[in-house]
């Protein structure tokens, strides 16, 4: 594995697809376009994660109770999730969108920023890159291939589903993506951004409820009305929050798209003779492959930082559980533990009949040596060095001075203890 440098790109394109794992059902059974559907959430079945517009006509929102959702509309659909199937969706779009620009930022399950700086010298203007955008989408619905387009793999949704937005910076064409029609683009040109935005609701910010209630409160229901404050008031009412929303309404904070860096993941893959539904066993069966997965030649010298567990079921369906490791480990215990926690927390909902553990993300097994760190011994004591190092630079600066100590021998010949030994400070 080699370090690729981030790119980043100021002009940014947003494509997105609500709903978009209920329009993957959908897609795989078209009868539910006809009915009253809603997914169960894949982290607790008890409640509605997506909801079908007609659902939604019916009264059914997301985050109710089955059961309320159900008195509520009687006809209702309920659909398991199959977070695999939806991931592999993604996937296939982001490959399709990476045909078009290097630089490509998911943000989560259905949307997705696209760099486009740079690309005028490929395409030709904003509008011919919308159309480009636009034209790989539609190739990876139809797995086919056109003229100066992309080679996508088939990506089973209606055309409609996509909505695109372009802007400078990553909020101002979110926004615009969610002001577009199905199937359609909304352009914001460079300097018109505070114009754009005078009209956008409040609820475009990422709000939380209190936030937004004591907004309410105080007459605020556009970002124009919130960019008309003076800043500093803003600020004093609500801290540093305030600052970057007041700043984002007034459209003066223009986020770059970082381009992903995808490394070639390392997989390790158990398929069971007769489906298991013991958490014990699955446990078990984590670790084993976690050590595999640790034993690849590809992964001496790096350690983990994103772990995946895909689990296919019984009868079709599948579930999926990702950890991001806070710090990144080449321990099997730490690289194994935050995912027992998910599986305790929210177990398949069926008996595994296939276990894939995926490496995605790495961080180099030491900040300065990286080339003598080449096995996973040598990885594991950089990662604990840094944690240390990181430790004790934090006492430090809280308390003012450091109260770590190293105790070294000084006269070991010495009849009195505390000849024998002194303290000196701790440098990790």
């Amino acid at each position: 594995m080699t370090r690729t440098p981030h790119l980043t790109s100021d002009g940014a394109a947003c494509c997105w697809i609500p709903l978009f794992a209920l329009r993957c059902e959908t897609a795989r059974q078209p009868e539910l376009a006809e009915l009253p559907v809603a997914l169960v959430g894949s982290d607790d079945t008890r409640r509605v994660w997506q909801v079908s517009p007609l659902a939604r006509h019916a009264g059914v929102k997301p985050g109710m109770t089955v059961s309320q959702a159900i008195g509520l509309c009687p006809a209702l659909k309920l659909c398991e999730p199959d977070p695999v199937h939806y991931d592999a969706q993604f996937s296939r779009l982001l490959a399709a969108l990476g045909q078009v620009s290097p630089v490509i930022e998911p943000a989560e399950l259905g949307r997705v920023f696209v760099g486009t700086d740079g690309l005028e010298r490929l395409y030709g203007s904003v509008e011919q890159i919308i159309e480009a955008i636009k034209r790989g989408t539609r190739n990876a619905e139809r797995g086919t291939v056109e003229e100066s387009s992309l080679a996508c793999s088939a990506f089973p949704l209606p055309r409609s589903a996509f909505r695109v937005g372009w802007g400078r910076g990553k909020f101002i064409s979110w926004v615009a993506a969610t002001r577009a029609k199905l199937g359609d683009a909304v352009i914001v040109p460079v300097g018109g951004e505070a114009k754009f935005l005078a009209a956008q609701p409040l609820a475009a910010l990422p709000l939380d409820s209190d936030t937004y209630r004591r907004l309410r409160q105080l007459g605020v229901r556009t970002l124009g009305a919130l960019a008309a404050l003076p800043e500093e008031a803003v600020v004093s009412q609500f801290g540093r929050a305030g600052r970057l929303l007041w700043r984002l309404a007034a459209g003066r904070i223009a986020e770059p798209v970082v381009g992903r860096v995808a490394p070639e993941p390392i997989v390790a893959a158990l398929t069971f003779f007769s489906p298991v539904g013991e958490r014990a066993l699955l446990v078990h069966a984590i670790d084993k492959l976690v050590d595999r997965a640790l034993g690849d030649p590809r992964r001496s010298g790096w350690r983990v930082q994103v772990v995946r567990v895909r689990a296919e079921l019984e009868h079709g369906a599948s579930w999926l559980a990702e950890a991001t490791l806070k710090d990144p480990s080449a321990d099997r215990e730490r690289i194994t533990a935050p995912l027992e926690t998910l599986l305790e927390r929210s177990p398949p909902a069926g008996a595994v009949e296939r276990l894939v553990v995926e490496f995605t993300a790495f961080a180099a097994g030491t900040a300065e040596l990286q080339l003598f760190a080449r096995d996973a011994h040598a990885a594991a004591r950089a990662g604990r060095r840094r944690a240390l190092r990181t430790a004790a630079q934090e006492i430090k600066l809280r308390l003012k001075r450091s109260l770590l100590y190293h105790v070294i021998e000084v006269q070991p010949w010495s009849r009195l203890p505390e000849r024998r030994y002194a303290l000196i400070d701790y440098e990790p």
